[in-house]
């Protein structure tokens, strides 16, 4: 599981409380990391989890300027 954007990057209650509903997948946090991974990229999942979930950061702002850009060139999205 991947955790970006705005909450994403920086709710960790949040995360919590959606992989909780996903312990029946075998996606266990690791309460510790998951709060100190804000903003920042790493993982938030137990070593022994089943699952893996990391938190990976992104420039929304660059990505709508970008798309912006090609929408007035009418440029093709990249595939």
């Amino acid at each position: 599981m991947i955790f970006t954007g705005g909450v994403g990057e920086n709710a960790p209650e949040i995360r919590a409380r959606i992989c909780d509903g996903l312990a029946w997948a075998g996606l266990e946090i690791e309460p510790h990391q998951n709060t100190q991974t804000v903003g920042k990229e790493g993982q938030i999942s137990t070593a022994d989890s089943k699952l893996q979930a990391w938190v990976i950061p992104t420039d929304e702002e660059l990505l709508i300027a970008r798309d912006t850009v090609r929408c007035i060139l009418g440029e093709p999205h990249p595939t």
